[in-house]
């Protein structure tokens, strides 16, 4: 089970504050705050600590860098669960996999430059040992990115 912890305001700020943008520096950051950097330091080693921030990335628009095939594959195993999905988030294509319930097992959120790659990464998930058969569905628009998602962390 996650790990759940207590957060005071200023962590909540500071969270809310990297996860709309880390390219400001610790000081700007400070500033926007009304803190001092080195206090907003600790806070970000705390947060790293805690495992609560992971690191920082680019978000990338795939579309724009020319995947604009992509797709969800719900994935039905008869093999083992995370062999399967370990091989499959090997994939370069794979954007996520997620373990879920429900009548699939899993689901991987593919992306691809063409149809006929889209094709090749399905049959290639298809033909893992262990996968007894997939359903896709193609993504026509992407509505709302996952990385745009801020968490609502108020008490």
């Amino acid at each position: 089970m996650t790990e759940s912890y207590d957060f005071d305001e200023l962590d909540r700020r500071i969270i809310e504050l990297l996860s709309e943008s880390s390219e400001g520096s610790y000081r700007q950051i400070a500033k926007q705050l009304g803190i001092h950097p080195t206090t907003l330091i600790q806070r970000v080693k705390n947060l790293h600590a805690k495992g609560v921030v992971k690191g920082y990335r680019a978000k990338v628009d795939y579309m724009r860098l020319g995947f604009s095939y992509m797709g969800m594959v719900q994935i039905y195993m008869d093999g083992n669960l995370l062999d399967v999905q370990e091989t499959i988030k090997n994939l370069p294509q794979v954007i996520a996999v997620f373990d879920i319930t429900g009548d699939c097992d899993s689901i991987a959120w593919i992306a691809c430059r063409d149809r006929e790659e889209f094709s090749e990464v399905v049959k290639r998930i298809m033909n893992i040992d262990g996968v007894k058969k997939t359903n896709t569905s193609v993504v026509l628009n992407l509505v709302k990115d996952p990385f745009d998602f801020i968490p609502d962390i108020a008490e």
